[in-house]
C-alpha cells in the first residue's frame, strides 16, 4: 500500500501521481491559441461577411480561386504569396482584435494560418473549417450552394 510502517512509500506515490503531473505540465505548455480556436459554418461566415461583422479571407492559391471562384463577401489573400500579413494588416487597419475568418479548400490551411496569426497577436481569428470543398466539419461552401464571385488577376 501507500504507507510503509507509518511512512509514505515514495515509489507508490510517484506511480500514482506522476501521470497527473505530466498531464498538467503538458496542458500548461500548449500554445495559447490551441484552446481558443473558434470555428464557424460557411453559412454563418457568408452572412457575417456580407453584414461586415467579420473579415472573411480566402487563403487559397490563385489557381484554386480560378477553379471555384471566391466566396461572396470574401477577400482573396493567398497565404502562399509574400505579403500576406501586410495585406491583412491593410484590410484590418492594423486592428488585431477585429474578427477575421479564414477559409481554404478543406480546413487544413485555414487552421494552420489561424494558429500563426494568433502567435502574431491576432486575438479574434475564426476558422471556417468546412472550407470551400467540404470537410468532416460540413459540406463546404460549394455544396451549400452559397454564391461565389469569379476570380481574375
Amino acid at each position: 500500500m501507500g504507507l510503509n510502517g507509518g511512512k509514505l512509500n515514495m515509489p507508490y506515490v510517484l506511480r500514482i501521481f506522476a501521470p497527473l503531473f505530466i498531464v498538467f505540465a503538458l496542458l500548461g505548455s500548449l500554445p495559447p491559441y490551441a484552446a481558443e480556436l473558434r470555428k464557424m459554418s460557411v453559412q454563418d461566415a457568408h452572412r457575417k461577411a456580407l453584414a461586415a461583422e467579420i473579415l472573411l479571407v480566402d487563403v487559397r492559391t490563385p489557381g484554386e480561386w480560378q477553379d471555384t471562384g471566391i466566396g461572396e463577401g470574401a477577400r482573396a489573400i493567398s497565404m502562399h504569396r509574400p505579403g500576406f500579413i501586410t495585406q491583412l494588416q491593410a484590410l484590418t487597419g492594423g486592428d488585431k482584435t477585429r474578427p477575421v475568418a479564414l477559409i481554404c479548400a478543406r480546413g487544413g490551411r485555414s487552421k494552420k494560418m489561424s494558429g500563426q496569426l494568433r502567435q502574431l497577436g491576432y486575438s479574434n481569428i475564426i476558422d471556417v473549417s468546412e472550407g470551400m470543398l467540404g470537410s468532416r466539419d460540413g459540406p463546404g461552401w460549394l455544396k451549400a450552394q452559397l454564391p461565389t464571385t469569379p476570380y481574375s488577376e
